[in-house]
């Protein structure tokens, strides 16, 4: 599977476009020189050592100031929008507190003159653009080839200085990485850490929580006055089987917004590293807190247990884990269908959208609407969580196959309807979150074996044990081989698809014309016409005028 989810790897780079990432990369560590800028310091540096392929460049310059005027200004242009639309007394407001005192003003009048004083604010701050140059550029070369060799071979002496990295989509750049220093980055690395682990121990909070209703006893000695509540049969059944996994997946839905923070916190340059950072982040929270957690909650020592006694493991998880069936069963119920089906109506999106337009005047525009994406850092750690369910208890309790039959069936149906008429792909990654589905699924057969082993050993069966034990050394072994084989396929293409690639395109009559357009692909959005403000004659104005790179 890896090999042929590899293949698809290739044949999708060679039907696709040109793009602008396969032909630039991330210069960073420009070193200074005096009377010279970062751009010019570019420019001579690659036309003496890459003449032959280099293109063009384009400085990184410090836009958060004017990004967040922009921001302002889009922000006024749809408010005006909304009150040229209403009559001429819904336009009237009076200046004092919370519009109650002073005298009226037209509000139309009142935010067009906001908008020209955020432009003017705007050009003053695009005047001295050229002073906030960052030691960073996006670096454009003539072929693909050529931009690899830069990418992998040392530029300078100095291993600090003319640092080169891959460069995303500009659709996919994460703009606000070049707005923090290093310094700051490597602090917030170190954040992110301490704050991932102390998330991780709060969640243990509500999982203590939902072990306890899932063992009336144990709930009758935390609050002995519901034990006449507790006797009766539908409040047990739906107490020990249905509410516990609703409110695990209430807690578990504000994990993913967090972890995409924490990602983006790291220093990610893309929007696509950041949710496969975080995709990463949340598969293992879940793993742990979903499942080894809520399996060995049972037991008050247990978790302790698995670090100071590590022999005991399989055996302590062949006792625990097939107790937990039933909770599990019912947690595909409540999480995997309901989620799935949940996803066909988009509920949330459309009371958002709803709330939006009811208490805060937003209107529908179709300029502003924004074609949804689909959550991978979401979407892809729940899969695979499921999956581990499947790997690890269908020789345990096979009555949850059935459920999962279903929850595949549902989310192939309902997710093919949505990615065909519903989502739009935000970044193109090439298949690079297979890594993380492939790694899953090594360690859930893992678990699986370990599992089993435990198992045997606790009905007696060395026999069946010691045949069990070759398994996951087996499977372990056949990790590193694909790690050896197919892996390097999805960090970089090889030299062989380079070179295919770049005679082809130079039978392509548009190469000239990407070429062209290359130079100013990577230009920061902030630096680009956003929105038209009114002058005096009446003319329509570019906020934002060409800056010169």
């Amino acid at each position: 599977e890896y090999n042929y989810i590899s293949l698809k790897r290739i044949d999708h780079f060679y039907s696709s476009k040109p793009r602008s990432d396969q032909f630039t990369i991330l210069v960073s560590g420009i070193p200074a020189s005096a009377g010279s800028s970062f751009s010019q310091a570019v420019e001579n540096f690659f036309t003496e050592y890459h003449p032959s392929t280099y293109l063009s460049h384009t400085v990184v310059r410090r836009t958060s100031k004017i990004q967040s005027l922009v921001n302002d200004a889009e922000k006024l242009y749809r408010t005006l929008g909304r009150l040229k639309s209403t009559n001429s007394q819904q336009r009237q407001k009076r200046e004092g507190f919370l519009g109650l005192f002073g005298r009226k003003v037209d509000l139309v009048d009142h935010f067009e003159r906001k908008l020209e004083d955020i432009e003017d604010n705007v050009r003053l701050e695009q005047s001295s653009l050229g002073r906030q140059e960052i030691p960073a550029a996006f670096v454009s070369f003539k072929s693909r080839f050529g931009a690899a060799i830069a990418l992998h071979i040392r530029q300078g002496i100095n291993p600090t200085e003319w640092v080169t990295e891959r460069a995303p989509e500009p659709k996919d750049i994460y703009w606000p990485f070049f707005s923090a220093s290093f310094v700051k980055r490597w602090m917030f690395k170190i954040v992110v850490v301490v704050a991932y682990i102390a998330v991780t121990i709060l969640f243990l909070i509500p999982v203590v929580v939902v072990q306890g209703l899932t063992h009336l006893e144990q709930l009758e000695t935390w609050l002995p006055f519901l034990k006449g509540v507790l006797s009766l049969t539908f409040v047990s059944n739906l107490i020990t089987g249905y509410l516990p996994s609703l409110i695990l997946q209430l807690f578990l839905s504000i994990v993913p917004p967090i972890m995409i923070l924490f990602s983006s916190m790291q220093g990610s340059i893309s929007h696509s590293q950041i949710e496969k950072n975080a995709c990463t982040y949340l598969l293992w929270f879940t793993v742990w807190n979903i499942f080894f957690a809520n399996v060995l909650s049972g037991s008050a020592l247990s978790m302790v247990n698995i670090f100071l006694e590590p022999k005991k493991i399989p055996g302590l998880l062949g006792e625990v884990v097939p107790a937990q069936a039933s909770f599990f069963i019912a947690y595909v119920v409540t999480s995997g269908w309901t989620s799935t089906t949940s996803e066909l109506l988009r509920l949330f999106p459309l009371l958002y959208s709803f709330v939006q337009r009811l208490f805060m005047g937003k209107d529908d525009d179709k300029d502003d609407f924004e074609i949804p994406s689909i959550p991978y850092h979401s979407e892809i750690p729940r899969i695979l969580f499921f999956k581990l369910l499947g790997v690890t208890y269908f020789f345990l309790a096979p009555l949850i196959l059935p459920f999962l039959l279903v929850y595949c069936c549902l989310g192939y149906i309902i997710y093919r309807n949505q990615f065909l008429n519903v989502y739009a792909p935000k970044f193109e990654t090439g298949g690079k979150f297979w890594p993380i589905v492939h790694n899953s699924t090594i360690f859930s057969l893992v678990l699986m074996h370990v599992i089993a082993i435990g198992i045997f050993g606790l009905k007696k069966l060395p026999l069946a044990s010691s045949l069990t034990i070759p398994l996951p050394i087996l499977t372990l072994v056949f990790n590193a081989y694909c790690r050896k084989r197919f892996l390097p396929i999805f960090k970089a293409y090889p030299t062989e698809c380079l070179v295919k690639k770049d005679r082809k395109d130079q039978d392509d009559p548009t190469m000239t014309e990407f070429l062209e357009k290359l130079a100013t692909a990577y230009q920061d959005p902030a630096m680009t016409a956003a929105r038209y403000s009114r002058n005096d004659d009446g003319r329509s104005s570019p906020l934002l005028r060409g800056v010169e790179v």
